[in-house]
């Protein structure tokens, strides 16, 4: 390899040299001086902020197909849904029986 072709390799890689925001970075750095309170106390207040967006796009979404007749992109996921078998009480209370029995065998 020439050197011009290396230089050509090293031009094409990005590098990503940003830094997170600075409230993830104010976490990193209570985490590192053993301030795990106020690093779990940042964590809990971006999550909260982040189910908050979630909630606000999902609340859009639903008012837009309630309100505008939008269809729901949902609607063929539910097809693929696993269903489940839900157990009577009297099912299940004859399977305890049923190892109990084995237990005193």
């Amino acid at each position: 390899m020439t050197v011009s072709e290396v230089d050509t390799i090293d031009n094409e890689v990005e590098v990503n040299n940003e830094l997170p925001p600075p409230h993830i970075q104010d976490m990193i750095q209570h985490a590192m001086d053993n301030e795990y309170t106020k690093a779990n106390n940042v964590f809990n207040d971006l999550m909260t902020v982040k189910l908050n967006d979630l909630l606000d796009q999902e609340e859009v979404r639903l008012a837009d197909i309630i309100y505008n007749g939008a269809e729901d992109e949902d609607i063929e996921d539910e097809d693929d849904q696993l269903e489940l078998d839900l157990e009577t009480e009297d099912e299940s209370e004859s399977e305890d029986e049923d190892d109990e029995e084995e237990d005193e065998v």
